[in-house]
């Protein structure tokens, strides 16, 4: 579970094998055993690596089902904080509703390939 939980949040953040590996300094080979569950123990210190490159905490990594581990608290801010700047009121957020919708709908569509 944990190697899938590594994948799958690599995946989102949009990280290759190689650079997530290169990030938490460790070897490639040894990340790809973590992923394919050919490793099933991983030492405490390499997920704690791993953990800080991809933005989540531990436990999203050693969870049975991992906490929407997509935008940490900080990431989210930044995203307020740019909307703010681009001159988006929070007043109308509700506007951009069928984007958002568009959006999850495509991301959806994506999951089912």
């Amino acid at each position: 579970m944990i190697g899938k939980n590594i994948y799958e949040i690599r995946k989102k953040k949009g990280l290759t094998l190689t650079e997530l590996a290169e990030q938490a300094n460790i070897s490639k080979s040894y990340l790809s055993n973590i992923e394919r569950e050919i490793n099933h123990n991983p030492s405490i210190q390499v997920m704690g690596k791993i953990s800080k490159v991809l933005g989540v905490d531990l436990k999203n990594l050693l969870a049975n089902k991992p906490e929407n581990p997509i935008l940490p608290e900080s990431d989210w801010l930044d995203l307020v904080k740019e909307l703010k700047k681009s001159g988006i009121e929070i007043e109308k957020l509700h506007e951009y509703r069928s984007v958002f919708e568009f959006i999850k709908w495509q991301n959806n569509e994506h999951k089912r390939e």
